[in-house]
Protein backbone atom coordinates (compact mmCIF):
# COMPACT_ATOMS: atom_id res chain seq x y z
CA UNK A 1 0.00 0.00 0.00
CA UNK A 2 1.15 3.28 -0.98
CA UNK A 3 2.22 5.80 1.81
CA UNK A 4 0.24 8.73 0.17
CA UNK A 5 -2.86 6.59 1.28
CA UNK A 6 -2.04 6.77 4.76
CA UNK A 7 -4.83 8.60 6.45
CA UNK A 8 -2.92 12.00 8.04
CA UNK A 9 -2.59 12.45 3.74
CA UNK A 10 -5.90 13.42 3.40
CA UNK A 11 -8.15 13.89 7.04
CA UNK A 12 -7.49 17.35 8.44
CA UNK A 13 -7.98 16.06 12.07
CA UNK A 14 -5.54 12.89 10.98
CA UNK A 15 -3.35 15.76 10.11
CA UNK A 16 -2.75 17.07 13.33
CA UNK A 17 -2.78 14.07 15.03
CA UNK A 18 0.53 12.33 13.04
CA UNK A 19 1.89 16.14 13.46
CA UNK A 20 1.62 16.67 17.49
CA UNK A 21 3.01 12.92 17.59
CA UNK A 22 6.48 14.00 15.91
CA UNK A 23 6.77 17.43 17.21
CA UNK A 24 5.63 16.53 20.60
CA UNK A 25 6.12 13.41 20.74
CA UNK A 26 2.08 12.84 22.17
CA UNK A 27 3.05 15.20 24.99
CA UNK A 28 1.67 19.37 24.23
CA UNK A 29 3.71 21.59 25.17
CA UNK A 30 2.10 24.89 25.62
CA UNK A 31 4.49 27.37 23.10
CA UNK A 32 3.57 30.85 25.00
CA UNK A 33 5.06 29.61 28.27
CA UNK A 34 6.15 26.28 28.09
CA UNK A 35 4.00 24.71 30.21
CA UNK A 36 3.34 20.95 29.81
CA UNK A 37 1.00 20.20 33.00
CA UNK A 38 -2.50 21.09 32.82
CA UNK A 39 -3.20 21.29 28.87
CA UNK A 40 -6.50 19.85 27.64
CA UNK A 41 -7.58 19.33 23.61
CA UNK A 42 -10.94 21.82 23.04
CA UNK A 43 -13.38 19.77 20.63
CA UNK A 44 -15.93 21.33 18.41
CA UNK A 45 -14.69 24.44 18.29
CA UNK A 46 -15.24 26.71 15.46
CA UNK A 47 -13.96 29.56 13.45
CA UNK A 48 -16.66 32.76 13.16
CA UNK A 49 -19.53 32.28 9.97
CA UNK A 50 -18.83 33.52 7.62
CA UNK A 51 -20.62 34.36 3.75
CA UNK A 52 -18.75 30.96 2.47
CA UNK A 53 -19.08 29.16 6.10
CA UNK A 54 -22.17 30.13 7.77
CA UNK A 55 -21.44 27.62 10.23
CA UNK A 56 -17.82 28.49 10.75
CA UNK A 57 -15.23 25.80 11.08
CA UNK A 58 -13.96 23.30 12.93
CA UNK A 59 -10.73 24.09 14.65
CA UNK A 60 -8.98 21.22 14.55
CA UNK A 61 -5.86 20.18 16.92
CA UNK A 62 -7.23 23.09 19.41
CA UNK A 63 -5.62 22.80 23.19
CA UNK A 64 -5.80 25.27 25.76
CA UNK A 65 -3.18 25.72 29.03
CA UNK A 66 -4.24 25.71 32.38
CA UNK A 67 -1.26 27.64 33.28
CA UNK A 68 -1.34 30.66 31.07
CA UNK A 69 -5.17 30.31 29.67
CA UNK A 70 -3.90 30.74 26.19
CA UNK A 71 -5.08 28.65 23.26
CA UNK A 72 -2.84 27.22 20.72
CA UNK A 73 -1.95 24.43 18.49
CA UNK A 74 0.69 22.61 17.25
CA UNK A 75 1.45 25.12 14.33
CA UNK A 76 2.27 27.65 16.90
CA UNK A 77 6.01 28.51 16.15
CA UNK A 78 6.35 26.60 13.37
CA UNK A 79 6.22 26.75 9.23
CA UNK A 80 3.09 25.91 9.32
CA UNK A 81 1.91 28.60 11.59
CA UNK A 82 -0.78 31.52 9.61
CA UNK A 83 -0.94 29.61 7.09
CA UNK A 84 -4.26 28.94 5.50
CA UNK A 85 -3.43 26.25 3.89
CA UNK A 86 -4.97 22.81 5.77
CA UNK A 87 -2.51 20.81 7.30
CA UNK A 88 -3.29 17.54 4.83
CA UNK A 89 -2.08 19.64 2.29
CA UNK A 90 1.41 20.79 3.88
CA UNK A 91 2.34 16.62 4.70
CA UNK A 92 1.63 16.00 0.88
CA UNK A 93 3.68 18.90 0.06
CA UNK A 94 6.56 17.70 2.33
CA UNK A 95 6.17 14.13 1.20
CA UNK A 96 6.28 15.08 -2.47
CA UNK A 97 9.76 17.43 -2.26
CA UNK A 98 11.63 14.96 0.35
CA UNK A 99 10.77 11.79 -2.05
CA UNK A 100 11.46 13.32 -5.96
CA UNK A 101 15.52 12.79 -5.95
CA UNK A 102 15.39 16.03 -8.19
CA UNK A 103 13.05 18.24 -6.61
CA UNK A 104 9.68 19.10 -7.90
CA UNK A 105 8.79 22.64 -8.76
CA UNK A 106 6.20 25.09 -7.49
CA UNK A 107 3.89 24.65 -10.71
CA UNK A 108 3.68 20.78 -10.15
CA UNK A 109 2.94 21.28 -6.41
CA UNK A 110 0.07 23.68 -7.39
CA UNK A 111 -1.28 21.30 -9.69
CA UNK A 112 -1.06 18.44 -7.46
CA UNK A 113 -2.34 20.32 -4.39
CA UNK A 114 -4.99 22.43 -6.48
CA UNK A 115 -3.44 25.59 -4.66
CA UNK A 116 -2.73 29.01 -6.50
CA UNK A 117 0.72 29.27 -7.70
CA UNK A 118 2.03 31.62 -5.62
CA UNK A 119 0.75 29.46 -2.40
CA UNK A 120 3.08 26.14 -3.91
CA UNK A 121 5.70 28.51 -4.32
CA UNK A 122 5.77 29.74 -0.26
CA UNK A 123 5.19 26.76 1.26
CA UNK A 124 8.00 25.21 -1.04
CA UNK A 125 10.40 27.91 0.07
CA UNK A 126 9.16 27.18 4.17
CA UNK A 127 9.79 23.60 3.59
CA UNK A 128 13.16 24.30 2.10
CA UNK A 129 13.76 25.99 5.33
CA UNK A 130 12.57 23.39 7.41
CA UNK A 131 15.12 20.96 5.77
CA UNK A 132 18.06 23.42 6.82
CA UNK A 133 19.89 21.27 9.38
CA UNK A 134 22.13 24.37 10.72
CA UNK A 135 24.52 21.55 12.02
CA UNK A 136 27.83 22.89 13.41
CA UNK A 137 29.50 19.44 14.30
CA UNK A 138 32.69 19.17 11.72
CA UNK A 139 32.19 16.69 9.21
CA UNK A 140 35.52 13.53 8.83
CA UNK A 141 37.43 12.93 11.56
CA UNK A 142 40.43 10.37 12.06
CA UNK A 143 40.53 7.85 9.81
CA UNK A 144 37.23 9.68 7.28
CA UNK A 145 37.96 11.72 4.70
CA UNK A 146 36.54 14.61 3.38
CA UNK A 147 36.14 16.28 -0.24
CA UNK A 148 35.98 19.55 -1.10
CA UNK A 149 35.19 21.13 -4.70
CA UNK A 150 33.68 24.15 -6.35
CA UNK A 151 31.24 24.68 -8.90
CA UNK A 152 29.78 27.31 -11.04
CA UNK A 153 25.54 27.26 -11.55
CA UNK A 154 23.94 30.48 -13.52
CA UNK A 155 24.59 34.15 -13.96
CA UNK A 156 25.04 36.14 -11.42
CA UNK A 157 22.10 38.55 -11.24
CA UNK A 158 24.32 41.59 -10.64
CA UNK A 159 27.29 40.84 -13.16
CA UNK A 160 30.47 42.49 -12.17
CA UNK A 161 33.06 41.41 -14.31
CA UNK A 162 32.91 39.98 -18.07
CA UNK A 163 36.11 37.98 -19.96
CA UNK A 164 38.17 39.86 -22.39
CA UNK A 165 35.52 37.99 -25.35
CA UNK A 166 32.32 39.56 -23.95
CA UNK A 167 31.19 36.14 -22.59
CA UNK A 168 30.27 35.64 -19.57
CA UNK A 169 33.01 34.51 -17.43
CA UNK A 170 33.76 32.40 -13.80
CA UNK A 171 33.29 35.81 -11.96
CA UNK A 172 29.92 36.48 -13.24
CA UNK A 173 28.75 32.55 -12.58
CA UNK A 174 26.97 31.59 -8.75
CA UNK A 175 29.68 29.81 -7.13
CA UNK A 176 29.03 27.01 -4.91
CA UNK A 177 31.42 25.37 -2.71
CA UNK A 178 30.15 21.94 -0.90
CA UNK A 179 31.99 19.97 1.51
CA UNK A 180 31.33 15.96 1.55
CA UNK A 181 32.61 13.13 3.82
CA UNK A 182 32.43 9.80 2.32
CA UNK A 183 30.12 7.35 3.53
CA UNK A 184 28.41 10.70 5.08
CA UNK A 185 26.90 13.83 4.59
CA UNK A 186 27.40 17.10 2.48
CA UNK A 187 27.61 20.80 3.29
CA UNK A 188 27.03 23.27 0.53
CA UNK A 189 27.67 26.93 0.90
CA UNK A 190 26.80 29.70 -2.05
CA UNK A 191 29.43 32.31 -1.72
CA UNK A 192 29.76 35.50 -4.01
CA UNK A 193 33.00 34.47 -4.86
CA UNK A 194 35.27 31.27 -4.54
CA UNK A 195 38.61 32.91 -3.51
CA UNK A 196 41.04 31.12 -1.26
CA UNK A 197 40.26 33.64 1.89
CA UNK A 198 36.63 32.81 2.06
CA UNK A 199 36.62 28.67 0.92
CA UNK A 200 39.30 27.88 2.96
CA UNK A 201 37.67 29.93 6.55
CA UNK A 202 34.74 27.19 4.64
CA UNK A 203 36.47 23.99 5.29
CA UNK A 204 38.69 25.11 8.17
CA UNK A 205 34.94 25.57 9.94
CA UNK A 206 33.43 22.68 8.65
CA UNK A 207 36.20 20.17 8.93
CA UNK A 208 37.75 18.02 11.46
CA UNK A 209 41.56 18.49 11.47
CA UNK A 210 42.22 14.53 11.58
CA UNK A 211 40.57 14.61 8.21
CA UNK A 212 41.97 13.36 5.13
CA UNK A 213 41.04 16.30 2.63
CA UNK A 214 40.48 15.57 -0.77
CA UNK A 215 40.54 17.96 -3.59
CA UNK A 216 41.70 18.70 -6.98
CA UNK A 217 44.64 20.78 -8.03
CA UNK A 218 42.96 24.24 -7.57
CA UNK A 219 45.30 26.30 -5.64
CA UNK A 220 42.40 27.44 -3.28
CA UNK A 221 42.81 24.44 -1.08
CA UNK A 222 46.56 24.46 -1.15
CA UNK A 223 47.42 26.25 2.21
CA UNK A 224 44.08 25.02 3.85
CA UNK A 225 45.11 21.65 3.09
CA UNK A 226 48.11 21.87 5.56
CA UNK A 227 46.24 22.40 8.47
CA UNK A 228 44.96 18.47 7.84
CA UNK A 229 46.29 14.62 8.68
CA UNK A 230 46.45 14.58 4.77
CA UNK A 231 45.84 16.57 2.14
CA UNK A 232 45.64 14.12 -1.09
CA UNK A 233 44.57 15.89 -4.75
CA UNK A 234 43.94 14.49 -8.57
CA UNK A 235 45.06 16.69 -11.74
CA UNK A 236 41.92 16.68 -13.62
CA UNK A 237 43.54 19.27 -16.00
CA UNK A 238 45.43 16.31 -17.52
CA UNK A 239 42.25 13.83 -17.16
CA UNK A 240 43.36 12.25 -13.68
CA UNK A 241 40.57 11.18 -11.86
CA UNK A 242 41.43 8.93 -9.48
CA UNK A 243 45.07 8.10 -7.84
CA UNK A 244 44.14 5.59 -5.11
CA UNK A 245 42.07 6.33 -2.60
CA UNK A 246 42.15 10.54 -3.92
CA UNK A 247 39.55 11.54 -5.79
CA UNK A 248 36.59 13.55 -5.96
CA UNK A 249 33.81 11.81 -7.67
CA UNK A 250 31.25 12.13 -4.83
CA UNK A 251 31.64 15.53 -4.51
CA UNK A 252 31.16 15.93 -8.13
CA UNK A 253 27.69 13.39 -8.28
CA UNK A 254 26.70 15.68 -5.97
CA UNK A 255 27.28 18.98 -8.23
CA UNK A 256 25.50 16.49 -10.46
CA UNK A 257 22.28 16.19 -9.64
CA UNK A 258 21.79 19.70 -8.19
CA UNK A 259 22.53 20.83 -11.59
CA UNK A 260 20.09 18.50 -13.26
CA UNK A 261 17.49 19.49 -10.22
CA UNK A 262 18.37 23.13 -10.80
CA UNK A 263 17.93 23.06 -14.70
CA UNK A 264 15.42 20.19 -15.48
CA UNK A 265 13.10 20.74 -12.66
CA UNK A 266 13.20 24.23 -11.08
CA UNK A 267 14.71 26.29 -14.58
CA UNK A 268 15.37 29.62 -12.93
CA UNK A 269 16.43 30.84 -9.14
CA UNK A 270 16.53 34.03 -7.66
CA UNK A 271 20.09 34.52 -6.37
CA UNK A 272 19.15 35.22 -2.98
CA UNK A 273 16.89 32.35 -2.44
CA UNK A 274 19.98 29.79 -3.68
CA UNK A 275 20.96 28.81 -0.56
CA UNK A 276 17.55 27.57 0.61
CA UNK A 277 17.33 25.39 -2.81
CA UNK A 278 21.08 23.97 -1.78
CA UNK A 279 19.44 23.11 1.93
CA UNK A 280 17.07 21.26 0.16
CA UNK A 281 19.21 19.41 -2.00
CA UNK A 282 21.30 18.79 1.08
CA UNK A 283 18.73 17.14 3.29
CA UNK A 284 17.65 15.02 0.48
CA UNK A 285 21.39 13.50 -0.07
CA UNK A 286 21.68 13.49 3.66
CA UNK A 287 18.71 11.29 4.22
CA UNK A 288 19.54 9.10 1.28
CA UNK A 289 18.24 5.27 1.32
CA UNK A 290 22.18 4.13 1.28
CA UNK A 291 22.07 5.72 4.81
CA UNK A 292 19.08 3.52 5.93
CA UNK A 293 16.26 6.55 5.61
CA UNK A 294 13.45 5.44 3.42
CA UNK A 295 10.74 8.17 2.30
CA UNK A 296 8.79 7.82 5.20
CA UNK A 297 11.64 8.46 7.28
CA UNK A 298 12.75 11.11 5.26
CA UNK A 299 9.66 13.14 5.23
CA UNK A 300 9.27 13.06 9.28
CA UNK A 301 13.05 14.33 9.12
CA UNK A 302 11.56 17.42 7.91
CA UNK A 303 9.16 17.50 9.93
CA UNK A 304 11.07 17.58 13.02
CA UNK A 305 13.00 20.60 11.32
CA UNK A 306 9.89 22.85 11.05
CA UNK A 307 9.85 24.05 14.98
CA UNK A 308 11.48 27.76 14.84
CA UNK A 309 12.10 27.90 11.15
CA UNK A 310 8.84 29.92 10.59
CA UNK A 311 9.46 31.73 7.52
CA UNK A 312 7.64 35.55 6.49
CA UNK A 313 7.67 37.52 3.36
CA UNK A 314 6.48 41.35 4.91
CA UNK A 315 7.02 42.30 0.40
CA UNK A 316 7.62 41.65 -2.87
CA UNK A 317 11.35 41.60 -2.29
CA UNK A 318 11.53 41.42 1.67
CA UNK A 319 12.23 38.14 3.61
CA UNK A 320 13.14 37.25 6.97
CA UNK A 321 13.48 33.91 8.67
CA UNK A 322 12.12 33.75 11.96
Amino acid sequence: MSVLSAKYFHDEEAAFEHVESIIWDNNPICPHCGGVERIYALKNVRTKPSKKNPEGVVRHGLKKCGQCRKQFTVRIGTIFEESHLPLHKWLQAIYLMVSSKKGISAHQLHRVLEVQYKTAWFLAHRIREAMRSGELAPLGGSGKTVEADETYFGDKEVVTKRTKRGKSGLASKRAVVALVERGGNVRSFHVDRATKTNVSQIVAANVHNETVLNTDESRLYTQIGTEFARHDKVNHSVNEYVQGEAYTNTVEGVFSIFKRGMKGVYQHCSEKHLHRYLAEFDFRYNNRVKLGVDDKERAKNALLGVVGKRLTYQGPDSQKAT
